[in-house]
């Protein structure tokens, strides 16, 4: 049976900077609590392996196993308050769990190995120890996306629900649509039914769009550096007051009015959309609340263009973005079906190549266009990102991540546009074959382009910054 996948195991609330190194571990450490209930350990001990390893620091893959191993959880937590728990645990040397105070050192505790384990690139293992005498051990995997595998416990998860629509490759969604007479997000919605009730995937979708649209707008009011060493200033403040020309707002509502009487030259409107994605991405950077989409590292490419049809286009309707987030969410899906949503797996075509698809595929549904078209768009905006590397420089996810985001986001606006205007029965590569390619350039690329910033930009721009 294969895997069965909900839109919302691809949209996913968390905390940034990073849904393989950050959001991962922090799910494995959590999930590891629950092994120690009633075992009362005196010391727990970290060992990140391979690219959890080398860009650990970086991704705050250090800060995220803390955060969850005191059980905080990456969707409510208030982001303001991470600062400041992490700053006790390192100066107390002690880890609250399950309300009794463990010694731990985050220095001494924290264990990185740079050898890979050959199970997976992103490996942690966690032990717990009452004198000397180890009392729990677990290895965990981070797939990508917030995704995480323990060691030896269903190599996959399998969802046993029955769908009315089984889903593996994008000819099963033209067959279904060519059956059904409907739309991509019409199958997607009946399967998503399956998971959970009616008014539970609306109210979800609409968290989902939600926290987008306050993430972007934290974006817009934030000036500064980002933190991590490199010096990187925010950008989407100033682009935000440039492009209103000096005009002022006190909520996001009062924004986005502001923004939909804005020019809208070919200029202008590629700022915007560049603005969103810039916006997100530095949110992402500081450790701010953002959706995976389908990772971290790419979430400023789907609401960069949910909100460029929001503000640009003339429907502006919840059902609009219902039926965006459908379609995006499903090809999400096939491709981590189908190929990797990782980056320490496939480099960034995984990441900001997938989120691209996705985008497009997403827009077309909405502007009009046919099943075919829809994902006629996410075969080209991927086709245009095959074999872009990860390398983050300094192993933060700033250079070249954050400006990364806006080009897929506007790759995806051309590939919807370039579908809306083609003949789909004539293109030659099909959204199947583009899923393939990408596995297969994926298994190709050398490592050192898979989130270890030892190629690339981080090869050739070294910096040195502060160890954990």
């Amino acid at each position: 049976m294969e895997q069965r996948l909900s839109i919302f195991d691809i949209y996913k609330i968390g905390v940034g900077p990073s849904s393989s190194h950050t959001l991962g571990p922090w799910n494995a450490a959590t999930q590891f609590t629950n092994a120690l209930w009633e075992l009362e350990p005196d010391c727990i001990e970290v060992h990140l392996y391979g690219s959890l390893s080398k860009t650990g620091v970086g991704h705050a893959t250090d800060l995220a196993v803390q955060l969850g191993l005191e059980g905080c959880d990456p969707v409510t937590i208030d982001t303001e308050e991470i600062p400041a728990r992490i700053d006790r645990i390192r100066t107390t040397e002690q880890l609250e769990l399950h309300g009794r105070m463990v010694p731990f050192s985050p220095r001494k505790h924290i264990i990185f190995h740079a050898e890979a384990r050959p199970e997976h690139p992103n490996t942690l293992t966690f032990k717990a120890w009452k004198g000397e005498e180890m009392l729990v051990e677990e290895t965990y995997y981070s797939l990508g996306g917030g995704f995480i595998e323990q060691a030896g416990v269903n190599a996959m998860e399998i969802s046993q629900v029955q769908l009315p629509f089984p889903i593996d490759k994008g000819k099963d969604l033209l067959r279904y649509t060519d059956q059904q007479d409907a739309r991509i997000s019409d199958v997607v919605w009946a399967n998503e039914l399956r998971f959970r009730g009616y008014n539970q995937v609306k109210d979800r979708i609409g968290d989902i769009f939600q926290a987008m649209l306050e993430c972007v707008y934290r974006g817009i009011t934030t000036t500064g550096t980002l933190p991590g060493g490199l010096n990187v200033k925010r950008r989407a403040a100033k682009l935000n007051n440039e492009l209103l020309k000096g005009q002022t707002f006190n909520s996001v509502d009062e924004w986005l009015r502001l923004v939909r009487q804005a020019p809208r030259d070919f200029t202008s409107v590629n700022k915007w959309v560049s603005c969103f994605a810039l916006a997100v991405n530095e949110e992402n950077a500081a450790l701010g609340r953002v959706v995976t989409s389908p990772t971290n590292g790419a979430a400023g490419v789907i609401p960069a263009v949910i909100l460029y049809f929001y503000c640009f286009c003339e429907e502006r309707t919840m059902d609009a973005i219902e039926r965006f987030l459908l379609t995006s969410g499903e090809i999400g899906c096939l491709f981590k079906k189908g190929a990797t949503i990782s980056a320490a797996v496939g480099g960034c075509q995984a990441e900001i190549g997938v989120s691209s698809a996705m985008a497009a595929g997403g827009l077309t549904e909405i502007l009009g266009g046919s099943p075919r078209q829809v994902l006629a768009a996410a075969e080209i905006a991927m086709e245009h990102h095959l074999g872009l590397t990860c390398d983050p420089i300094g192993g933060l996810v700033q250079v070249p991540c954050i400006e990364r985001n806006a080009m897929g986001a506007i790759k995806a606006i051309t590939a919807a546009n370039l579908s809306l205007a083609t003949n789909p029965d004539e293109c030659l590569v099909n959204f199947d074959v583009i899923v393939k390619t990408m596995w297969d350039t994926a298994q190709d690329m050398n490592h050192k382009y898979k989130e270890t910033s030892e190629g690339g930009l981080a090869f050739n721009l070294p910096v040195v910054l502060p160890s954990c």
